[in-house]
């Protein structure tokens, strides 16, 4: 489902890994229908339960080389040897259509898009505490110790940038971090620019009610 009229929002949503932005994401997704999520494009393997075209596009590094050679994509990064990539094109057509666009990305890719889509909203979650980050990376049970010691040294370097984004959002209890996301997808719908575009003839009677 699309607004009427106008262009859709981008919003880019960071975070270190086991901060819960995957989850977080997944349930904003159910719970408005006017949010859409990029699919990713990106050379790692595809793991037990994902889907192409689903969980990401799936492509070997040659095929994603060509495509950076095309300027298909918005942001690109190199992530523990896999690239990983949003698509341009995808991405522009659907803000056209007035859907609402959600980037789950990471920090160095979310500066990449502020440059080419300086509207963009940005939004970096994180955990309430260093020690809990610890815990939900060792309670995953998916990573060896070395890595999860990696993915927390990642982690203090991709909060340094926390101050860049527009908003904070900090996931200590769930609920409530998925209620200060939907308000900030609210409040920017909104926004006089958005709602001039999506309710022009409205206004446009009412102002000239009277003339």
């Amino acid at each position: 489902m699309s607004q009427a009229g106008g262009q859709g929002t981008l919003f880019v949503i960071s975070a270190p890994s086991g901060a819960g932005k995957t989850s977080l994401v997944a349930e904003m997704l159910r719970a408005d229908s006017l949010l859409g999520v990029s699919v990713s494009h990106t050379t790692r393997p595809m793991r037990e339960g994902e889907q192409d075209g689903v969980n990401y596009h799936f492509v070997s590094r040659e095929q994603f080389e060509e495509m950076i050679g095309r300027g298909d994509f918005l942001e690109h990064a190199d992530v523990f040897g896999n690239y990983y990539g949003t698509s341009q094109v995808w991405v522009r057509e659907t803000l056209a259509k007035g859907q609402d666009v959600i980037l789950e990305i990471d920090q160095q890719g979310a500066a990449q898009v502020r440059r080419l889509v300086p509207e963009c909203v940005s939004i970096f979650i994180v955990p309430p505490s260093a020690e809990v980050l610890r815990q939900r990376l060792v309670g995953r049970g998916t990573d060896a110790p070395e890595v999860i010691e990696r993915r927390l040294d990642e982690a203090e370097a991709e909060c340094s940038h926390a101050v860049e984004f527009d908003y904070l959002v900090v996931n200590d209890d769930f609920d409530v971090a998925l209620d200060d996301l939907l308000a900030i997808t609210r409040s920017c719908r909104l926004k006089m620019s958005v709602q001039q575009a999506r309710f022009a003839d409205l206004l446009t009677g009412l102002t000239g009610a009277n003339q």
